[in-house]
């Protein structure tokens, strides 16, 4: 038998040059003085920055944590060290298709679904819980932020006004999540107008009535989860908790790196960066590795809010590097890794019926 070995697709390759080239094209656009940044990137202290690299690992660790307390409270049967290449491959597969908004999420709930964690419905229900409970968390850190600046005397209108209307839109958004989320009769009207208009475009050559049926009772599975959710704030409360401890190393990973470049700023600036640039990053834009529109909003807020240009530039790319380069590679491994070992497994089981062949 010839030895496995990972499947690199010409997809591997070609989207993180495309991610290159968009990089460079930010760069152009900005008119950078790379001699600048070269020079900022000198002071670089590799102790702090290695810090923070060792934080972004914690991060998704600690966001991984906090799913997972919603499955164990719906009896998904998955561990900590599975769920946590879970997330690593969503965040490679958030990366690479321009639909990062809910690709992740997919990809997550097919994994889950794969190998029989447990039913579609109930693991649709947790991942929509951990995206409504992330979407709270964001609108209390934008808040948070535009106080401190506030107080700190630091407030940009233009900031200002990008909070309000980002804040104002995640709020909207989720309030027609919750609804969806708890209005079943809602979420069957959602079904009937869906497949009422593929039955209407393919003049009904597509049967959606067994379609239909599975998506219904996808949905009751659904909404009972919600229901348990609803009824038991205690799980809800946990999964929260490590949500923030999450977030406390989202936010100290831009805060390190400007320590390590040796230009520490205030932790007000960090807030409602992160906080905008998440909002901005969950955006569907159809872009590759995210670049370009993601750096562009961070370097201009920094600058907006006081940082020296080529130092916030400097900043942008070092902490894409572990957000965006760093995640990739790891998230890439990990999706070698769980789509490699089902076919060793298969072949083992293969090889050892050759030797013991049933009677």
């Amino acid at each position: 038998m010839q030895p496995l070995k990972p499947k690199i697709s010409w997809k591997t390759i070609v989207f993180p040059l495309l991610g290159l080239t968009g990089f460079f094209i930010y760069i152009y656009l900005f008119r950078v003085d790379i001699g600048n940044i070269l020079a900022e990137a000198k002071n670089v202290d590799p102790t702090i920055y290695a810090l923070a690299i060792i934080f972004g690992l914690l991060e998704v660790f600690f966001f991984t944590v906090s799913w997972r307390v919603l499955t164990n409270h719906l009896s998904i049967k998955i561990g900590i060290i599975r769920a946590y290449l879970y997330v690593w491959y969503g965040i490679y597969v958030d990366t690479i298709v321009p639909a990062q908004s809910i690709s992740g999420e997919v990809t997550r709930t097919y994994l889950c679904v794969r190998d029989k964690c447990g039913p579609f419905g109930k693991v649709v229900a947790s991942l929509y819980t951990h995206r409504l409970l992330g979407m709270a968390l964001n609108v209390v850190a934008l808040i948070a932020g535009i106080v401190l600046l506030t107080f700190g005397g630091n407030v940009n209108p233009l900031v200002f006004n990008v909070i309000i209307l980002v804040a104002a839109a995640i709020i909207s958004i989720m309030g027609f999540m919750i609804v969806l989320g708890f209005k079943p009769q809602w979420t069957l009207k959602v079904i009937n107008f869906v497949t009422n208009l593929v039955r209407k475009i393919t003049r009904g050559r597509v049967k959606v009535e067994k379609l239909k049926e599975e998506a219904v009772e996808i949905t009751a599975h659904f909404h009972d989860g919600m229901k348990e959710f609803s009824h038991n704030p205690k799980a809800l409360a946990g999964s929260l908790f490590y949500l923030v401890i999450s977030w406390f190393f989202s936010l100290s990973i831009p805060y390190l790196v400007f320590m390590s470049l040796g230009h520490p700023v205030s932790l007000s600036i960090i807030i409602v960066t992160s906080a905008i640039f998440l909002a901005v990053k969950a955006i569907p834009i159809g872009i590759p590795f995210e670049v370009g529109l993601p750096e562009a909003v961070m370097t201009t807020l920094y600058v907006s809010m006081g940082v020296y240009g080529p130092l916030a530039v400097t900043a942008t790319i070092f902490t894409r590097i572990i957000t965006l380069w760093f995640r990739f590679l790891i998230g890439f491994g990990a999706q070698q890794w769980l789509e490699l070992k089902p076919s060793i497994s298969a072949s083992t089981d293969i090889e050892k019926t050759k030797i013991n062949p049933p009677l």
